[in-house]
């Protein structure tokens, strides 16, 4: 499994050679996008719009290509099966991400809760523990929650 993780990052997401953080970036890559698997799958239905929700908050957080999204989110579906906690992913981000881009992970949690029109109390449980585990004020929470909302309503 490690190694098709590694092969992945190699071809695909390749950081600058002169970057520290090649590898922990790589990790931080997989965490979010499993975390956002996990709210895609919090309320036990997955719709088509959650879907192209978490693809696309992946594919411009990470300015990644459809190929590269695609294998990474099938990389985090294998992690999501395995793992047992939202604990090593949240540990990544919290080492990995500074409290702004920790809060754009929360806001993109909310698009992808908000992506079928139907916010589920799961889906906002699992917000508020993930927002919890890496240390987003609850004020910074709701802003969150109704930036997305309003942007959402707005849309329609």
């Amino acid at each position: 499994m490690v190694s098709v993780i590694k092969q992945f990052f190699e071809k695909y997401v390749k950081p600058p050679a002169d970057s520290p953080e090649k590898e922990s970036g790589h990790s931080l890559q997989l965490a979010t996008a499993a975390l956002f698997i996990e709210m895609m799958q919090a309320d036990a239905k997955t719709s088509k719009y959650e879907q192209i929700t978490v693809a696309d908050s992946i594919r411009s957080k990470f300015k990644l290509t459809g190929e590269e999204t695609n294998a990474l989110l099938q990389l985090a579906e294998k992690k999501v099966r395995n793992s047992t906690g939202y604990y090593e992913f949240t540990s990544l981000i919290n080492k990995g991400f500074t409290y702004e881009q920790k809060l754009k992970v929360v806001e993109h949690l909310w698009e992808i809760a908000f992506a079928d029109d139907d916010l589920d109390k799961y889906e906002e449980h699992m917000i508020r523990k993930i927002a919890n585990l890496i240390y987003i004020s609850h004020k910074d929470f709701i802003e969150a929650k109704l930036r997305v909302r309003n942007k959402k309503s707005s849309l329609m």
